[in-house]
């Protein structure tokens, strides 16, 4: 059973475990989703969120109400993107010159989704690759494994009840949508989720500046903070980060 804010849930939605987990097993356990139906995941908290959802009752998969099969990637990204670019002129600290020049050159107008990447080696591999990384390296508080009944990695935030974009989209669904896509174009997977924060290994980035430009613009759709609240406040220097980029991370505020 696991128990949420809302009460308790008869069938488990999340195994973790109780310390970090070895080198390697991550890569082993991605290996066996076929046979087990079980998604890994690297879980830990944040040097802005301490706690963890997973221990403290805070993911409920009660609050998703539709699936990701429900929803279009492009119409998502599209609808997000003109609600991140409209200038408030009562509420806004830039004006609207300075608003538009951060999604310069596309300004308002979404310039659709980006082409596919090409491989630069199997999705699994680089997944495998990044979770070692992701485990030696402090951008999780405490990693533990945790194991996610998911027919596929872009699933398992919304089959956990993540709330991670929970300021911006309660429908975590949504984002599961786009995460799907991104497995199809770049061969993306979900390798780690913090608080607010989620880790995707690419194995086929972009690898020149136009390409890279318009993932960037995904990119904003899905998770403005990532430029705005970062030193590459303009998508034009976010997009600098992206090419030939085997990970991406994204950060809701």
């Amino acid at each position: 059973m696991h128990e949420t804010e809302a009460g308790v849930l008869e069938e488990p939605i999340l195994w973790i475990s109780d310390t970090r987990p070895d080198a390697g097993l991550w890569g082993s356990l991605q290996a066996l989703h076929g046979r087990t139906g079980l998604w890994p995941l690297l879980l830990g908290g944040s040097s802005y969120e301490p706690s963890s959802p997973w221990t403290t009752g805070q993911l409920d998969p009660g609050l998703i109400k539709s699936r990701p099969g429900d929803h279009d990637a492009d119409v998502l990204l599209a609808g997000w993107w003109s609600v991140y670019t409209t200038v408030d002129e009562d509420d806004d600290l830039l004006s609207a010159p300075e608003r538009l020049a951060v999604t310069a050159p596309f300004g308002n107008r979404w310039p659709g989704l980006a082409p596919a990447g090409t491989l630069q080696e199997s999705p699994a591999t680089r997944a495998a690759e990044f979770a070692e990384h992701l485990i030696a390296d402090s951008w999780l508080t405490a990693p533990r494994l945790g194991l996610s009944a998911s027919s596929r990695g872009a699933d398992a935030p919304a089959d956990l009840g993540w709330g991670g974009p929970l300021n911006y989209e309660n429908d975590t669904a949504q984002f599961s949508t786009v995460l799907r896509s991104w497995e199809e174009r770049f061969g993306a997977r979900v390798v780690g989720l913090g608080p607010a924060e989620l880790f995707l290994s690419v194995a086929a980035p972009p690898t020149d500046a136009d390409h890279a430009l318009r993932v960037a613009a995904e990119h904003f759709a899905f998770c403005p903070d990532n430029v705005w609240q970062s030193s590459t406040d303009t998508l034009i220097r976010y997009a600098e980060s992206l090419t030939n980029r085997a990970w991406w991370s994204f950060w809701w505020d």
